[in-house]
């Protein structure tokens, strides 16, 4: 069994048992996977639109693209760019089977949880991770969005749900498609399950995932979510893809040299 699922398992089985761990950034030895000077280097604040969360300059809380053609949902939290080191990190997580990421990465997230975008309010009643389909999850034998929305939720005592949201239609993934065609990939490709609407009607929900590049995912699932009667739909995504010519590299000072 592989070393990250075994750390993962021991987690899940003691929480509270804090274990020694090498950074999975730096190599450091400490009892987190990302440690705290790697997180306070490469996870600062940074103003976000309060829309979608893309980086943004001071003085403003929304961006132009939300203020001309906002997507639907109605908020958005990224706990970081997805840029070195987050995008390997995600890339581990979700197609190696480093499960031991996950709470580091729930850990970012919560501190831009309780941070929060401009303007905003109440924590939403329920997490709902973004969905795998059957056969991606049988495949990948678990959803990295889940491992995510579930310890985000112990951390918030906010009930996570995985039996909510189906993915009831599979395309190609999101990455390897270009951008124009996202949307339409993912259109038609959730559903609520037909036993869960009381689940959602007339509560404040967020959707959580481990990245965001265009918002098609949220968008198609928060359409999903409001014909279902959710009183707001708010999207918390680990990573926020920056936009074309926004280099993230120059919001880092330094990467961690070799140990």
């Amino acid at each position: 069994m592989p070393l990250a699922r075994l750390r993962a398992m021991a987690a899940a089985a003691a929480p509270h048992l804090q274990l020694p761990s090498q950074c999975a950034v730096c190599r450091a030895w400490g009892v987190s996977r990302v440690c705290p000077a790697c997180t306070q280097r490469f996870a600062r604040p940074a103003l976000r639109c309060a829309r979608c969360a893309l980086r943004i300059p001071e003085g403003v809380s929304t961006c132009g693209s939300c203020l001309t053609a906002p997507l639907p949902f109605d908020a958005a939290i990224a706990a970081v760019d997805y840029a070195f080191p987050w995008d390997g990190l995600v890339l581990q997580l979700k197609f190696h089977g480093a499960l031991d990421l996950a709470e580091s990465l729930a850990a970012a997230l919560h501190a831009a949880v309780q941070r929060g975008p401009a303007g905003a309010t109440a924590l939403p009643e329920l997490l709902l991770p973004v969905p795998l389909s059957r056969v991606r999850l049988r495949d990948r034998g678990y959803n990295q969005a889940w491992e995510i929305a579930r310890r985000l939720g112990r951390r918030l005592q906010i009930p996570a749900r995985t039996d909510v949201l189906l993915r009831i239609q599979e395309g190609p993934h999101q990455l390897e498609l270009p951008v124009e065609r996202r949307a339409a990939n993912v259109k038609n490709a959730f559903a609520l399950h037909p036993r869960r609407h009381g689940a959602v009607h007339g509560r404040h929900v967020a959707l959580v995932d481990d990245v965001a590049t265009t918002g098609a995912t949220a968008a198609a699932l928060t359409r999903v979510l409001k014909h279902a009667g959710a009183a707001s739909v708010a999207l918390w995504c680990v990573a926020r893809t920056p936009q074309p010519g926004d280099n993230p590299a120059h919001h880092v000072q330094d990467r961690p040299g070799p140990s």
